[in-house]
């Protein structure tokens, strides 16, 4: 790999790092701003997925026009837009200018993954480019053990603007590393093949049962999982009794796990298939799940143990998911296509949270009340995603 090319994953990794970021450290400040806006899980929940449906609607319109420009002028327009709505949300002053900010970065935020991986996929001829991707999925890792428990620490000593100033003011610099260092990425513009009619992508997904499954299965894996999500850190406080300055705990020793179990899954879905590994992961994904949501006073150890098997497990299931899914379209179909499917995700995450801040509400002394009832929502999600798993097949050429 040369200096350019480290040079170019590395900007990339930032972007991914700043932007996970952004979204993630909304999650766990839950407990804060519920008390600082006098707010119910129901309205923390839509504040949450304010920024996924936005995201979601914006990634999907997208996806019928990004071909048609400057790869590095769409990434450069679409950062610039996030840093605008994440500098709102550190000078939001109450609730309604939070949900609006949140809004803004998420219509922008929706662009980006997309044009990350466009330009990694047109950098990186495919024999290299799993290596590329490896090093742009090291930014989720980095993002739960320093990002989150960094933006917690913050909170917890001054407010909860500063972490969001603080990626704001770090999304400057990569800004600039974008401008300066990513070269114009034109080649798809200039090919000779026909463009066609733009909603082709739409039309050829309608057409397909097996398209449509593997959709799916990814919309449902990930309602499963951000139903969950977000209202960890309310019921750890509420329920358990953590103090806000030690939720961090629980990022940090869940991301370090997944640093070293990643790979390993990755490995293990290559060599015994996608859809046994996934099938396995997914049924071990119910016991966290379970306990997860039916929490009580207890040792922080032990809170730590079972929210550390939570990440692996549901990290262990996404990674055959993924491989699964983008295998189902040729090559020549896999962007758009792929556009979609993460315009999907988006949404249905933002449904998640949506649906599951329905279900729960703030009871005496502060207690997260009905969490249990999203626990089993979501391993009924987890039962028919293994389901659609098993007849998403793939393609000979995928």
């Amino acid at each position: 790999m040369t200096s350019k090319e480290r040079l170019l994953l590395f900007i990339l990794a930032a972007v991914n790092f700043t932007h996970i970021m952004d979204f993630m450290i909304m999650m766990p400040l839950g407990p804060q701003l519920m008390g600082l806006f006098k707010i119910n899980p129901q309205q923390f929940g839509f504040a949450v997925s304010a920024y996924s449906i936005t995201a979601g609607i914006s990634g999907f319109v997208a996806a019928f026009f990004v071909d048609r420009f400057d790869r590095k002028k769409l990434l450069f327009s679409a950062y610039i837009g996030f840093l605008l709505g994440t500098f709102a949300c550190a000078f939001a002053p109450g609730y309604y200018a939070l949900v609006a900010a949140r809004v803004l970065a998420g219509l922008f935020g929706g662009m980006i993954g997309a044009q990350v991986l466009s330009i990694v996929s047109d950098s990186f001829p495919y024999e290299r480019r799993a290596s590329a991707m490896g090093v742009l999925m090291t930014a989720f890792s980095l993002a739960s053990v320093a990002g989150v428990p960094s933006g917690l620490w913050l909170a917890a000593k001054y407010s909860w603007h500063i972490p969001f100033l603080a990626i704001a003011l770090i999304g400057v610099a990569v800004a600039i590393g974008i401008y300066m260092f990513i070269p114009s990425m034109t080649k798809h513009i200039a090919s000779d093949q026909p463009k066609g009619n733009p909603l082709y992508v739409l039309t050829d997904i309608m057409k397909s049962p097996n398209q449509m499954r593997a959709l799916s299965l990814s919309a449902v894996l990930m309602m499963g999982h951000f139903s969950i999500i977000p209202f960890i850190a309310p019921s750890l406080v509420g329920n358990v009794g953590f103090r806000q300055d030690q939720i961090f705990l629980i990022y940090l020793v869940g991301g370090a796990l997944t640093i070293f179990s990643a790979p390993l899954v990755g490995k293990l879905a290559d060599k015994y298939g996608k859809f046994p590994v996934f099938s396995i992961f997914a049924l071990i994904s119910m016991i966290p799940v379970w306990l997860i949501t039916n929490l009580w006073a207890m040792p922080i150890w032990v809170v730590l143990a079972i929210s550390g098997f939570f990440f692996i497990a549901v990290n262990g299931r996404m990674i055959p998911t993924q491989a699964l899914v983008s295998g189902v379209v040729s090559p020549q179909q896999r962007g758009g296509f792929m556009s979609i499917n993460s315009s999907l995700q988006q949404l249905a995450s933002g449904l998640a949270v949506t649906i599951a801040g329905s279900m729960v509400h703030e009871g005496d002394n502060g207690r997260l009340e009905n969490y249990p009832m999203v626990g089993y929502f979501s391993i009924a999600l987890i039962g028919v995603s293994i389901f659609l798993a098993s007849r998403v097949k793939v393609e000979q050429n995928g």
